[in-house]
Parts: structure tokens; sequence; C-alpha cells
């Protein structure tokens, strides 16, 4: 069991926890730390303080769990306990004085006491036992400290077959929790790692010092944010991005006088919406470019949401004011219009009007930057373990797993070990963003790690762990526990759900598997695809990652009949050969607009094509003849049209339709005939239909079938 785990049943801190382990003669280095399971029971006992004899704690080794049960059915179990150590003063002295104020002046240390201790976290839902989604039999037993067997006997009892290493589903989870009086309480692995992570950070308190603000650039696709970071880096990154449109998150740290400023930039087109909202996360300030000339745009007021919903501060840069047709006034009725004043109009926004081509106003930027930051008296600290955000990650095939981070607390040197969700590292290698080594790297320091274990996932927190070994034991806690929760949601189909799928249309599933070079990258582009129309031709994403495609995603493809869609990355060779050998459709871009545009046109393919009806002929009944082996002849004629035989047909009586079917006979006297004209007569046979009558009209029509789009 983990440090923090124990910490929150017993209702400590980490901290406290760490020293208790220590007063005990147990090394504990962190509340990631595992506690000897010898210790746990006597901790329990003693509601996580020191015990010196272990024998005594044995004595009260079985109680405290029992009353924990008990808490849901007797709500006053707990209030009978605290005579137990009242009564231990006994054999010394009774003077009544005494026994009156150690429970006022010494309620610290009446917290030590066993009895005391479970009086203290009683919920009226009773205790709670907290496990993450797919938790097996094992795990659940490790934290209520019982065998694995009696959770699987409990299982049984209840009709579920499982074995001590099955993931659970939810309910599952809930019946255990049920029968042992617990109150079960399933977070994501999410959760989990923020719990530990709140748990550290709370262990390791410094003193903050100020530190460089993180600006985000955002706005509109083609306003100008990457041409105006350039202007300030006095860098040309827009030449290396394909059609001059960002598609990565670039972190850079820039100078103003002896100050520093670290500036994120996200990309603009609406794809990258994931992207963009990682950004507004991470960031102190948001500087909305918007261009004088073309004014709020659709993605402007999706870039000011996300920096709204981020709360913070937001200053507008009016970009290409140079030009003739440029309008900034235009500009900041616009955004009043969304409620963003401009300090000079009254209100709580600074506008700054520049132009990234002709240089203008940048420094007024910069200080109006600085001058926001200091308002925000921004601080943090670089003292304890470091820890930050994972900005961007993708795989070097010279390098291999490269992660971009920013710090956010604490100090990065290389050898440190690191832990990013699933990923782990020893810092291989720390650079810059203009790919200079680095040795160190502070709060509001963004740099590259080299040393993964395998890609991080772009957004992951990432924190530093006392060594690569630790590092490892908990990427593969996290790794086995991500499985478990796999596995618990991809349950096969049952008959109950294949049939009530067949009362729907079917829908048509197109796999995919998306891999990219950045994780940014994947991230957008899988949000794009999944936000296309699943009504009838549903989009699965059966796998997607970083990294160029290799032979294992080729045979996955081949498994689930899926297309690979290669983003900035190109097959490796035997990927190529196993592909055309196998027929595996493997689709490589360089541009996000080309990617989603072919993958509509594949959706619009596998559409049901639209049916279409065209009136082929009108033919009027005016008389009828009984003929042997054929029945009710109707002797009609065309009226309009042409009258096919095999033809679809309405039998129209007084604007009513009594019959919709096909025509079984055609024929022009005794001769069958393959169609007749209008102004002709003919004998008309309906596909088991007698009930003819005179004046009836009949309705010839056939059902032409088009193409779809999405």
């Amino acid at each position: 069991m983990r440090v923090h785990e124990l910490a929150k049943e017993l209702g400590v801190t980490s901290k406290e926890l760490l020293e208790t382990l220590e007063q005990m003669g147990v090394s504990g280095k962190s509340a990631s730390s595992s506690v000897p399971e010898d210790i746990v029971p006597r901790l329990r006992a003693s509601g996580g303080k020191a015990t010196a004899a272990p024998p005594r704690s044995r004595e009260v080794l079985e109680p405290p769990p029992q009353a924990r049960r008990a808490k849901p059915k007797r709500a006053a179990a707990a209030k009978p306990l605290p005579p137990v150590p009242a009564a231990e003063p006994a054999p010394a002295a009774v003077p009544a004085p005494a026994a009156v104020k150690p429970p006022a002046a010494t309620r610290p240390a009446a917290r030590k006491r066993v009895a005391e201790k479970p009086a203290e976290p009683p919920a009226p839902s009773g205790p709670v036992l907290q496990v993450v989604h797919g938790a097996t039999p094992q795990v659940i037993a490790e934290k209520l400290d019982r065998s694995p067997a009696e959770i699987v006997k409990i299982l049984f009892m209840a009709g579920e077959m499982a074995t001590a290493t099955t993931s659970l589903t939810d309910d599952a989870i809930r019946v255990i929790a049920d029968e042992l009086d617990y109150t079960a309480d399933i977070v994501g692995i999410e959760d989990e790692l923020k719990l530990e992570e709140q748990e550290d950070e709370e262990a390791e308190q410094g003193a903050p010092v100020p530190r460089a603000p993180v600006v985000t650039i955002m706005g509109h696709v083609d306003h100008g944010k990457t041409k105006l970071l350039d202007a300030i880096r006095s860098t040309d990154v827009v030449a290396g991005e394909f059609g001059g449109i960002t598609q990565h998150i670039g972190a850079y740290q820039a100078h103003a006088g002896d100050r520093e400023i670290t500036f994120i930039d996200t990309p603009g087109h609406e794809a990258f919406t994931a992207m963009r909202a990682r950004g507004a996360g991470v960031t102190d300030i948001v500087v909305l470019v918007v261009a004088a000339d073309d004014g709020v745009m659709p993605q402007t007021v999706e870039a000011l949401d996300h920096a709204k919903a981020a709360n913070v501060p937001i200053i507008v840069a009016v970009n290409k004011i140079d030009k003739d047709d440029a309008d900034p006034n235009r500009v900041r009725t616009q955004m009043v219009e969304r409620g963003v004043v401009p300090s000079e109009w009254g209100g709580d926004y600074e506008f700054v009007d520049v132009s990234a081509k002709a240089n203008l106003n940048l420094d007024a930027l910069l200080d109006t930057i600085l001058v926001v930051a200091d308002l925000e008296e921004l601080k943090g600290d670089p003292t304890g373990r470091a820890r930050g955000t994972v900005l961007e990650a993708h795989l070097d095939k010279g390098r291999g797993p490269v992660a971009t981070v920013l710090v956010q607390k604490g100090t990065l040197e290389v050898g440190d070990a690191l832990i990013a969700g699933t990923a782990y590292c020893r810092i291989r290698a720390m650079q810059d963003e203009n790919g200079r080594p680095a040795d160190i790297a502070g709060p509001s320091k963004p740099v590259q790690i080299l040393g993964w274990s395998h890609v991080p996932s772009a957004g992951d927190d990432f924190r530093e762990v006392d060594d690569e070994r630790e590092a490892r034991h908990l990427a593969e806690e996290r790794e086995a526990k991500t499985r478990q929760a796999e596995l618990v949601t991809a349950k096969r189909k049952t008959l109950e759900d294949l049939m009530r799928e067949t009362g729907r249309a079917e829908v048509i599933d197109l796999n995919l598997i998306v891999k990219a070079d950045v994780q940014g990258s994947v991230q957008a582009l899988e949000d794009s695809l999944l936000k296309l129309p699943q009504e009838e031709v549903r989009v699965n994403i059966v796998r997607a990652g970083a990294g160029g495609i290799t032979e294992n995603d080729v045979t996955l493809a081949m498994a689930s009949d899926a297309i690979i869609v290669g983003f900035n990355v190109r097959p490796a060779a035997g990927a190529r050969e196993l592909a055309e050998a196998e027929g595996v459709d493997i689709r490589t871009y360089k541009v996000i607009y080309d990617a989603i545009d072919d993958i509509k046109a594949a959706l619009s393919g596998l559409l049901k094509p639209e049916q279409r009806e065209r009136i082929l002929g009108e033919a009027e009944v005016r008389q009828t003849f009984r003929v042997p082996k054929l029945g009710v002849v109707a002797g009609s004629y065309v009226r309009s049209g042409v009258i096919r035989r095999n033809a679809s047909v309405r039998l129209v009586r007084d604007g009513v339709i009594v019959y919709d079917g096909k025509i079984g006979s055609l024929r022009r006297f005794k001769d069958d005939a393959a169609e007749v004209r209008e102004g002709f007569e003919c004998g008309i046979g309906l596909e088991n239909y007698q009930d003819v009558k005179e004046g009836d009209i009949i309705e010839a029509y056939e059902v032409e079938e088009f193409a779809r789009s999405i």
C-alpha cells in the first residue's frame, strides 16, 4: 500500500505519515513509497502514529477494522469507545482534576490513541473504499486488509464469477463495498495520479520567488500570431511550418530588458481546439491576436472563450495596423460586443496596436505584458521536486522519445528521474528552444527532454521522483491500472446488446489508425475526426499515437480492416512492403485540412445513397378482362410517358393509392411488350392484385440512387 493511500484512509497528511514511519525505523522517501505490510495494521490501530511496542499493537489489531465496518449499522458505536483509553490511567493516580484536564489540554496526544482515531473520520455513509476503475479483487483485498479469496467469495455469492486478477466492473466493486459496509469511491486513473501529486506537493512547500510570466499567443488562423512571435524573438518559425500554418505547440523564451517572458504559440486552425485549450491551461497571460483588416473571426471567439475559461488576464494585440484597410477601432467595437472593453474606453482589458511585419509597437506589447505580470505577482518555488506539464511530445528517429515540457515548480537537472502518465525517464539531455544544451530549468522554463521510456501524452503532468527505479515502478503500476480499466470498458457485446441493435438502422464503422509526428497533432486530428457526423457512418479510431507507421500498425489494420492515416510521418520500409502485400490502405498527409477532407470523402462513400423517385408514365384503365392463368388484366390507355415491363407501379383510385407493387405482364394485343409509349393501348397485369376497376390510374415509376456527401 502507498503512503498517500494509507494517509487518506487514516485522515492524516502524507508528510505526517512519513515522519511516523521514520520514528518507527522505516525510511519512506515520498508519498508514493510503499508501506511494509507488517507495519500497516499497526498504523491503522494507532491512527497513523508511531507505536514503540509491536506486541502491544497486535493486541489491538483486530478491533479497529471491526468497529469501522460496524459504523454504518450502529451510528453511535464510536461514542462508547473513548472510555477505553480513559481507563488506562486508573492503575496510577485517579484525582478528579486529572481526569478532566487531559482531553482538553492534550487533545493532539489523544489523537494517538487507538480508540480516539476511529471516531474522527466517521461519515454518515461509512468508511470510504477508493479504487480505480477496473480494480481487481487482489487490489481491493489489499486496501481492505483481507484475503483475495474472501473478496472472490463475496462476488461468487452475488452471482459474479471472478478470479483474484479479474478486472471488475463498477457495479461489482459497489457490491463488495456494500457487503463490507464501505462506501465505494470509484475514480479514474487520472484522479489517482492527481491525488498522488497533491500529496507530494503538500509534503514539499518552499519559499516562492518571482518568476517569468507564461504567455500564450492565441487567435484566428492567418492573423499573424507566429509572425508576431517571430518578430519578438527575431527568428523565423513560420518557414519551418508547411503552408505557413502552425501545426505544433512551440514554447520559447524572449527577453525584454533584463527580464524573461515565456511564450507558448498555439495553432490557429479550429482542428487544434484541444491543443489551444491545453495551452490556455498552463498560461498566466493570454495575448489574443486580431488582424486589424479582418476583425473578429470565429476562431477568435473560440480562443477568447478558452482564455476566459482559464480565468487569466487577456491582452488584445491588434495586428497588421500597417495595412491600408486596417481599422483598429472596428476591432475594439467588435470585442466590446463580446464583453472585452478596452482600458482606454473605461474597461479592464489592455489593447495594443502592433505590426509584426513592420515591427511597430512591439516594445509597447512587451511592456504591457510585464506590467500585467507584475500586477498578478507571479511567483514560483524553485526548491523541491520539479513538476510541470508536457506541452508536446514526439518520437525522433535519432533521439528517441522527446517531450517539450514547461517547469512550473522546482528545478530540473540532467539525471533527474521523472514520471508523466505511464511514461518515465531519467533525463539524458535537456535542450532549450534553440536546440542548445541546458543543465537546469526552473519555474516558467520550457525545455526539451530526452530519455523517455516511450512518448508521453501531451497535456500530462510530470513530476520528479527519487530515482529511475521508483519512476519505472510507478509507471508500470499506472499502466497496469490503465489496462484494467480498459478491459472493463472494452467488454464484448452480449446477445441482449445485439438484439437491441437489430431494431436500429445499421451503422457502418470506418476503422482508422491515426499516426502523427507529435502527440498534439494526434489528439487534434482524432478530435476533428470524431466530430464528423456519426449517425449512419461512424468513425472508430482503433489506435492513435505519435511516431512513424510501423509493421505493428499494419498488422493491427489487417486484423481490424482499418485505414492508416499518417500526418507528417512516413511508413517504415517493412511496413510499406507488408501493407502492399496485404492490401492495407496507408494515407499520408502534410496538412490537416487534406486529411479531414479525405476522411469526409471516404465516409461519404460509405453512406447509403439517397433514393429519388422518377415518374415514368401514366395509364388510364378503360376496361377489365379476366384471362385464364393471368387473372384480371386492365385494358389501359397510356396518357403520358411510357409504361415499362417490371416497372414499379401504383394503382390510384379517386386520388387514393390502393396498390403499390410491380407490373406482372404487359401486352400489345396478343404479344408481350417491353414498353408501351404515350398514345397507345395495352393490357396491364399487376403482380398479386386482381381488384382493378375502370377509371383507375396506373402510375409507373422508378427509384434512382444518388451518392451523398457529409
